[in-house]
């Protein structure tokens, strides 16, 4: 039987949504002989590398000791893109006048409703990952403790499950940094922000990556003061410079207090209240906050599954070992998503379990190091990347090309009022080949998949420039860089011989 788990509030939404991703009395199955796929981890590589190899045909058992959907269904893209949806509601409202409609005043954000929606929708979206349907698609499914017993063995819920191939997805957790007396106040973190039913009045944010960006904006929209701490000169430290100053415009616009630059000190509790105390341009400062919200710091769950037994070398800040097909240490055994990359993100995590089944199961040799991983921070706008970055232009010295279209003359993001973002592609230099690309646009998540699918098909700038988009849309962007690439290839020569030609045709 299945330890209890508790998910706060206990209302209706999370009650169903326990009892498909931590069923109440659910019987665990006797071992088959011997499985193909014994997965340890029910998030979103486990769940992909499960229904997969079923559904090929494989013999499959999954261990979860906690929420099948790991961080994404429960912690992560679920509950908080619902969240930023209902911010930019509240945003849209707040601008309503600038497109000539006129909100009567007095128009407030309801938080408890928002949160409500958020846990409805989840425990919704919830059933796609439930034990149910795991074992309706043949998977065998364990609910407990899993820990290797041997080379080709683990014990769950004293049962063992002897395997061919075993695949570790236990993902990462948070993990606050060493601030003096973090410990002793009440935090917050991505695990437990989504439990909040009362909006707080001031919220500190510690760090300025895509949690911290993201729910710093969303908060400040729901009617928070919210202050964003960053070490760093700029927030999204790994997006490119430009990016971060586009989006550091916006958050000050949205009226978020954000600071660059600093030290923090200590954290205390004073009447009442959390205060932070930092140093910021050689200066000692304090923010006093309601709640504070922890967005840095990522530990690997490698803890209690007998890695030692299994003759799997791991390391606990970087997480388990792997080679470039995912192998680890023991040949019989692979590992994917959080627990062994350093792209943490739901889509990487779903290919990383693809290419572990072609691997563990078909003889495969597909590697890690040739998946093409977009990523994007659904801020407003929204900050989206793949390929090469700015910095690695830069530190490398790869010989690029660099094509920048500003959204200010694409004409749907005008008459949006979305027109402060860009799209810039690095192109191989001399050669349309796309090396990378950063959007910076209210759907840059959507936009960057055009550009993703060219680079994975090898297609350039010249396919994309030869594509019809329908027009009005943001899309256009993305072609109009194609169409700066074509007027790159203008040479002085080819312009004087057009010019001689032409005037031979009058």
């Amino acid at each position: 039987m299945p330890e209890p788990v508790d998910i706060q509030p206990r209302d209706s939404y999370n009650e169903r949504l326990l009892s498909h991703v931590h069923p109440d009395g659910w019987i665990n199955p006797q071992p088959a002989g011997r499985y193909n796929l014994v997965v340890i981890g029910g998030g979103t590589a486990g769940l992909v590398a499960s229904i997969g190899a079923s559904g090929l045909g494989a013999r499959v058992a999954i261990a979860e000791r906690h929420l099948l959907g790991g961080d994404c269904l429960n912690y992560g893209c679920v509950p908080s893109k619902s969240l930023i949806r209902a911010s930019r509601a509240a945003s849209e409202v707040a601008h309503a006048r600038d497109y000539g409609t006129h909100v009567p005043p007095g128009v407030t954000v309801d938080f408890p409703a928002v949160m409500e929606r958020m846990r409805r929708l989840r425990s919704s979206i919830g059933e796609h990952d439930s034990a149910e349907r795991l074992k309706a698609a043949g998977v065998d499914v364990f609910i407990g403790e899993a820990r290797f017993t041997g080379r080709d063995t683990v014990e769950v819920d004293g049962k063992t499950l002897r395997f061919h191939r075993a695949l570790i997805a236990t993902g990462a957790r948070a993990k606050a940094p060493a601030i003096p007396g973090l410990e002793g106040v009440d935090y917050l973190t991505n695990e437990t922000i989504f439990s909040l039913t009362e909006r707080p009045e001031r919220m500190a944010v510690i760090g300025g990556g895509p949690i911290g960006c993201e729910m710093a904006q969303a908060f400040q929209r729901f009617g928070s003061r919210v202050t964003l701490l960053e070490k760093s000169g700029q927030i999204l430290p790994r997006e490119e410079a430009e990016a971060g100053r586009r989006l550091l415009k916006a958050f000050r616009r949205d009226g978020v207090d954000v600071r660059l630059g600093v030290e923090i000190v200590e954290v205390l509790a004073r009447d009442g209240e959390k205060v932070v105390r930092f140093i910021q341009d050689g200066e000692k400062r304090e923010v006093a906050a309601d709640a504070i919200l922890v967005g840095v710091g990522r530990a690997p769950n490698v803890e209690g599954l007998g890695l030692e037994v299994a003759g799997v070398e791991y390391d606990e800040r970087a997480g388990v070992r792997v080679d470039d097909r995912l192998r680890t240490t023991n040949p019989r055994v692979y590992a994917a998503g959080d627990i062994c990359s350093r792209y943490k993100f739901t889509h990487s995590a779903d290919a990383m379990a693809r290419l572990v089944i072609r691997n563990a199961l078909f003889g495969g040799r597909s590697r890690a190091s040739g998946l093409t991983i977009p990523w994007s921070t659904y801020t407003e706008p929204e900050v989206a990347h793949v390929g090469v970055t700015e910095s690695e232009v830069e530190r490398d010295k790869i010989p690029v090309d660099i094509y920048v279209q500003e959204l200010n003359e694409v004409d749907r993001a005008v008459l949006d009022g979305e027109d402060e973002g860009y799209v810039r592609i690095y192109a191989k230099k001399g050669t349309d080949r796309i090396l990378g690309a950063t959007v910076v646009a209210s759907h840059a998540g959507d936009l960057i998949s055009e550009i993703t699918l060219a680079m994975v098909g090898g297609l350039g700038l010249k396919a994309i420039s030869g594509t019809i988009h329908p027009y009005p849309t943001q899309g256009e962007a993305i072609k109009k860089v194609g169409d700066a690439y074509f007027r790159s290839r203008m040479s002085p020569f080819l312009s004087r011989a057009f010019s001689l030609w032409f005037r031979l045709r009058r």
